[in-house]
């Protein structure tokens, strides 16, 4: 039985810069379908990240997108012009506001969770290849992957 080669440095490097254009043709992709929709991907993240069925403080938002609060103003200003989002006042503590996905942002929001999976750029692969590539990539970045990664 012969025993597979390991890759040399340059193999590897190879590999990383395929991993590397592959993400990149995804997010091109991705960026391509957000803003046929009217959001830039900042814009998006936050409509994805909040639960239609539960409002949201904004500083909860903040912590869940990992920038500053004051971001996120200016994101949620975009999505309550665009109509997506409301913010009301919270009925618990009436100083804080939450942000409440409008039927539309509810709409919009779907359509956002299809481009961020279209899977077009895998199309030309069979089962068993879908299946060895899913089961390398999760060996590979189980070590160095963010919670994030493993909730798809």
């Amino acid at each position: 039985m012969a025993h597979p080669t390991v890759p040399v440095d340059g193999d590897r490097a190879d590999l990383v810069r395929r991993i590397l254009h592959l993400a990149a043709a995804v997010r091109h992709q991705q960026d391509q379908g957000i803003a046929a929709l009217g959001l830039t991907p900042a814009t998006a993240r936050a409509l994805h990240e909040l639960d239609p069925d539960r409002p949201l403080p904004a500083r909860d938002l903040a912590e869940q997108l990992g920038c500053d609060r004051s971001n996120v103003t200016g994101l949620t200003d975009r999505l309550e012009q665009a109509g997506l989002v409301q913010r009301r006042t919270d009925p618990v503590d009436r100083r804080q506001k939450t942000l409440v996905v409008t039927d539309r942002g509810r709409q919009v929001r779907d359509q956002v969770r299809q481009v961020m999976s279209d899977s077009r750029l895998l199309d030309g692969l069979s089962t068993p290849e879908l299946t060895a590539l899913r089961d390398l990539l999760r060996k590979t970045s189980d070590g160095g992957c963010p919670p994030q990664c493993d909730e798809t």
